[in-house]
């Protein structure tokens, strides 16, 4: 079986390489890392914190939209372009089963993504120290930031993958998934606050809105991360939520969303007929 997942993730990601993901993703992060860098470096005097603190509380709210979007991007048509390029028939006559099939699309987008994140993070990492020689503080909050964006990236992955099989086609899987990007990452947290504001201190500030924010992928991304000292010091909004959850709670969430994401998008997948 491992072998089967090896050999399809070695061709998706050798199609990644031919329809320039890679280099895409790659670009996107490191740009909009190191713009973020500059940007953040700004207020580290007034804070008391090192550099790459501030950059990783930067980063954080980065990555909530750009992770979440790039895996989609790469995702959506998993599935629906097989269908539309009618490759699916033959692709099914693989002797591997449809969840080694997936699984084997998941970790070359993953590896393209983690490329990415890694890429991107390294780069604000440089530029921090080049600024401030005791950045090497914010270095476990970078590190937790990284492999939390890895795993951000395989829930919408698997999401992608889920909205492609039960699509069919790429142009709807397209809107889904931006639908899904949409909702998820900008209207759920107005919707929170608006409730919040309407509720004014009350019973569902205190006990339902934080459990809505585990709820969210991307919530729970943000509160883990923010969640250090250094990094809520230097962030706001959000923060004050992180410090009245437990970190395991949040931490949780981040592992249980991938799994949940990956078999949906398999039972979806094992519905669609070539």
């Amino acid at each position: 079986m491992i072998r089967r997942i090896l050999a399809t993730a070695h061709v998706e990601f050798r199609i990644a390489l031919r329809n320039r993901w890679v280099a895409i993703a790659i670009a996107l992060m490191v740009v909009f890392s190191l713009v973020l860098s500059a940007a953040g470096s700004a207020p580290t005097g007034q804070l008391g914190v090192d550099a790459l603190s501030v950059t990783v509380a930067s980063l954080t709210s980065l990555s909530v939209y750009l992770v979440p979007l790039v895996a989609l991007l790469m995702s959506f048509d998993a599935v629906a372009g097989e269908v539309e390029r009618g490759t699916l028939p033959l692709l099914l006559t693989y002797p591997a089963g449809r969840a080694e099939l997936l699984a084997g699309k998941g970790l070359a987008h993953l590896s393209v993504l983690s490329l990415a994140v890694v890429a991107g993070y390294g780069a604000a990492a440089v530029a921090a120290f080049w600024t401030d020689p005791g950045a090497a503080e914010g270095l476990p909050a970078l590190w937790r930031l990284t492999w939390t964006s890895v795993l951000l990236g395989a829930t919408f992955l698997g999401a992608g993958y889920a909205l492609s099989a039960l699509s069919r086609r790429p142009s709807g899987a397209a809107g889904l998934a931006v639908g899904l990007w949409l909702g998820l990452i900008v209207l759920y947290d107005l919707g929170l606050l608006a409730a919040v504001v309407a509720d004014k201190g009350g019973s569902f500030t205190e006990h339902v809105f934080p459990r809505l924010l585990l709820a969210n992928p991307a919530d729970a991304f943000r509160l883990f991360n923010l969640a250090s000292a250094q990094a809520t010091a230097a962030a706001a909004g959000v923060g004050g939520a992180a410090a009245t959850l437990p970190l395991w709670q949040s931490a949780l969430s981040i592992f249980l969303w991938p799994v949940a994401a990956l078999a949906l998008a398999v039972t979806a997948f094992r519905r669609v007929t070539p």
